[in-house]
């Protein structure tokens, strides 16, 4: 089950950028759009398996500063 910690705060629809938790908060999920871009995606040399999404700054401050 995953544990919802942060999302931005102008989702109008649900479905935006969050950053959520494992139950055992041993691993992260971030929720964002996929990374498309061939030039960053070549600069990522991602690995099999991997993925790169972009998230909006405001999903990690605002889970940051809900951590203060």
């Amino acid at each position: 089950m995953l544990r919802k910690l942060s999302g931005d705060p102008d989702c109008k629809n649900g479905t935006c950028p969050t950053l959520w938790a494992t139950e055992d908060a041993a691993s992260y999920v971030v929720q964002g759009y996929a990374v498309t871009d061939p030039e960053r995606l070549a600069q990522l040399a991602l690995p099999e398996g991997e993925t790169a999404v972009l998230v909006p700054a405001v999903v990690l401050e605002e889970y940051f500063r809900a951590q203060r």
